[in-house]
């Protein structure tokens, strides 16, 4: 992913009815480090990686750049959400001449199934759609991750494509805070 460009970083902290989308402190490696490590959350993303390797990896302030949000729930990280630009090798051309946002989240297994995505999500695409105004958003997520293809229908994406990547059927995707003429 590449950086939003002329978008200020970071932002004022975003506050919903439950959590917080902030910019990551030093008190969110252990978060960070659960996250990529678990199973559960690898499902879906590739694979998780092993404890040991991400406690010797993972910086002292991990995920701190551009587009990355920390979701924080009574005080505690319970995942990520990131908003970025797609890498050129992977852009989806639904503009032909930009490199179109991607939203990306993450979040720990005892966050799921408690609205947590969808509010989290929802504020920063709202914080986009402010930031950016009229800019689309893309999704990818594999079919078979039922929950994130509830998310994305709840969120407002439409579905522009299915394809095999990964070994697994891809779903892609498209929001835009400017609704269709």
């Amino acid at each position: 992913m590449t950086e939003l460009g002329r978008v200020a970083w970071p932002p004022a902290p975003i506050r919903t009815e439950r959590l917080v989308l902030r910019e990551s402190e030093v008190r969110d490696r252990a978060g960070f480090v659960e996250l990529f490590a678990s199973p559960e959350v690898g499902a879906y993303t590739g694979g998780s990686r092993p404890r040991d390797e991400l406690e010797r990896l993972v910086p002292e302030v991990p995920g701190r750049r551009r587009g990355l949000f920390v979701i924080e729930l009574g005080g505690t990280m319970i995942g990520v959400i990131e908003l970025n630009r797609r890498d050129a090798e992977r852009r989806s051309k639904v503009r032909p001449d930009a490199g179109e946002a991607e939203l990306g989240y993450l979040l720990l297994p005892e966050a799921w199934g408690h609205g947590y995505a969808a509010e989290a999500c929802a504020a920063a695409l709202g914080w986009f759609a402010d930031a950016l105004p009229g800019e689309p958003v893309e999704l990818a997520t594999r079919t078979a991750n039922e929950r994130s293809m509830r998310l994305a229908a709840k969120l407002g994406f439409s579905e522009v494509r299915r394809y095999v990547e990964y070994g697994a059927e891809q779903w892609f995707g498209v929001w835009s805070s400017v609704p269709p003429r």
